[in-house]
């Protein structure tokens, strides 16, 4: 071995040993260790940041936003409210998402599937009262097994294509790759949903804020709402999917204290509701609920920067106290609408604009996106720690799903690259207000941003210096003399290994080339040897820093670098155990 060789070597080692030891964050070392590289000279200079510009980590980027843009329209409710059953244990929950996932990833991008389900994951999971660390790695692991079904599931799938064109002047067709991705992928998702769960440890990450107070609110009900002429027994039954309860009913001004259920809603009718801020959101969005009447829904709506919901605590000293929203000129003024009042569990009476706040209340506020702590001050209260509330414009719900549907079927046919596509996607949502400028970075998780940024120069180094070809040498040696299926699974355990090292697409560039010449030393077809490697360089579970996919759910798990083998190691043992046999059934040696 060369010294570039022995110095990356070590670097390697020493960062997966403090990744796995876990005492530093992630982000750090890999940081630290890309510096050091640079310093010793393995790493060029002019090359130390490539990674950051890598299109790997723009789609990682790109797609955090893109899940945020869809959750803020809707779209992630609409899916949630119609696919997802908070009344599913666990594993039946994982069974559905893998199977919906698996699929999905067979004719989209399987990092595009991730995109649309993960924030589905996550709200399901809040719903239910469980970490969405529970979920998240179950549902990742399938996208990239159903990936492997098809051409453009997956880019190694891609890559192979082309380098099998290029080497033997043919590529494979679309479904060429389902006979044994398929069988590998439904193995792999049942034993994710029957026992891979089961193997994750207890996510860092917490559960749902089971302190979030209870609202006492009001919405309007328009004439274009989903209620409009519908029964107080349909509200109730809404209620009880959403977890709002409603108080009374209000219409022409009259309160009516637990109406009856074959009560019929008219629009212009005032629901007085009980419920938490999300709850409340998820409530308004599903039913097209107006916050408020009209007159101050058009001061309110007039916003071009979008509205945010705060809460607020009111002190004793506050501006607001012993008054109301409406003797202040809350809409007015500040262009705010009080969406609901929490009082220690009390009820409050009368109209909430006409409501005294009190000392203690916590208010629910629906304010600009650019003044909301200005609002706060302005009040004399004291905000709360920022739970991240926004509301939900389920107006923009089907434009942020036609614009995501479209870029993904547009790069999935190769018409345009995938960053570009989703770059085009977080455009067309700033574009139509979909997501405010304000708010265009916060869904991004900066800590797994570095990581990958810092790890993609290193691997390109270890490639440069010829460490791979070193470790492919070696393969082709250590198969020597042996049976040609011993070469294929020797080839598919050092690819896969790799693939958990490397970016999954380096790997299936310097392995798939490596399987065509082990094949024409054995006298063998070369197809076996390019699906081996297909299927390996895919199944990159051991760590979050070979697929997209895994790095995507780091953030929102709450995982730590070594929860993935836990999980992963068992999947790629069975992945070999399935796809081997599978391969040489298939494709005949």
């Amino acid at each position: 071995m060369t010294n570039d060789q022995i110095i990356l070597f070590t670097i390697f080692g020493t960062v997966f040993a403090a990744l796995i030891w876990g005492r530093w964050r992630y982000d750090m070392v890999a940081f630290g260790a890309l510096m050091i590289a640079v310093v010793v000279g393995v790493v060029p200079t002019k090359s130390a940041f490539d990674g950051f510009g890598h299109p790997a980590t723009l789609i990682v980027a790109l797609v955090l936003v893109v899940s945020a843009g869809l959750t803020r329209a809707g779209a992630v409710m609409l899916i949630t409210r119609t696919m997802v059953d908070t009344g599913r244990s666990l594993g039946a929950h994982i069974a559905v998402m893998g199977v919906v996932g698996g699929v999905l990833s067979a004719f989209m991008n399987n990092v595009a599937a991730l995109a649309l389900l993960m924030p589905v994951d996550v709200a399901s999971a809040k719903k239910a009262g469980r970490a969405p660390g529970l979920s998240l790695m179950p549902l990742s692991f399938a996208t990239i097994l159903g990936g492997m079904a098809t051409l453009i599931g997956t880019p190694p799938n891609i890559i192979i294509a082309a380098i099998r064109q290029q080497s033997l002047g043919d590529s494979f067709a679309m479904f060429d790759f389902a006979p044994v991705g398929g069988v590998v992928a439904l193995v792999g998702l049942a034993f994710v949903a029957l026992i891979g769960w089961r193997l994750i440890p207890a996510p860092a990450s917490n559960g749902p804020d089971k302190d979030a107070p209870a609202y006492i609110a009001e919405l309007t009900v328009p004439k274009k709402s989903a209620l409009t002429g519908k029964t107080v027994g349909d509200v109730y039954d809404e209620g009880d999917r959403a977890d709002v309860v409603l108080m009374q009913l209000v219409r022409d001004g009259k309160r009516l204290s637990n109406p009856r259920r074959a009560t019929e809603i008219l629009a212009g009718d005032t629901l007085v509701l009980e419920a938490t801020a999300e709850a409340l959101d998820e409530f308004r969005s599903a039913l097209k609920l107006d916050f408020a009447d009209p007159k101050r829904k058009s001061y309110v709506s007039a916003e071009k920067a979008g509205l945010v919901m705060v809460e607020a605590v009111v002190p004793a000293t506050a501006r607001i106290r012993g008054r109301t929203v409406e003797a202040v000129g809350l809409v007015w003024r500040q262009r705010t609408v009080l969406m609901g009042i929490s009082r220690r569990g009390k009820r409050v009476s009368g109209s909430l604009r006409k409501a005294t706040i009190r000392a203690g209340d916590i208010l629910l506020l629906l304010a600009p996106a650019e003044a909301s702590e200005d609002v706060i001050d302005w009040l004399g209260c004291l905000p709360l720690a920022d739970r991240g509330l926004a509301m939900t414009k389920y107006e923009k719900t089907w434009p942020a799903i036609g614009i995501f549907a479209a870029a993904v079927a547009a790069a999935s046919l190769g018409w345009i690259y995938l960053p570009v596509a989703l770059g085009l996607v977080v455009v067309g949502y700033v574009v139509t207000k979909v997501l405010p400028l304000s708010e265009l970075y916060d869904g991004i998780e900066w800590p797994v941003i570095v990581l990958l940024g810092s790890m993609i120069p290193l691997g390109a180094a270890l490639e440069t210096s010829g460490g791979t070809q070193l470790i492919a040498g070696a393969l082709v040696h250590l198969s020597a003399g042996a049976p040609a299926w011993v070469a294929l699974l020797v080839l598919m355990v050092v690819t896969m290994t790799l693939s958990d090292v490397l970016n999954n697409t380096a790997t299936a560039i310097v392995a798939a080339p490596v399987g065509i010449d082990m094949a024409q030393r054995l006298g063998a077809s070369p197809d076996p040897f390019l699906m081996a490697v297909a299927i390996a360089a895919s199944c990159a579970f051991l760590t979050p820093i070979g697929h997209k996919n895994n790095m995507l759910i780091l953030g929102p798990g709450g995982y730590g670098f070594g929860d993935y083998w836990r999980m992963g190691l068992p999947l790629e043992i069975l992945v070999v155990a399935v796809g081997l046999p599978m391969i040489l059934l298939v494709w005949p040696l």
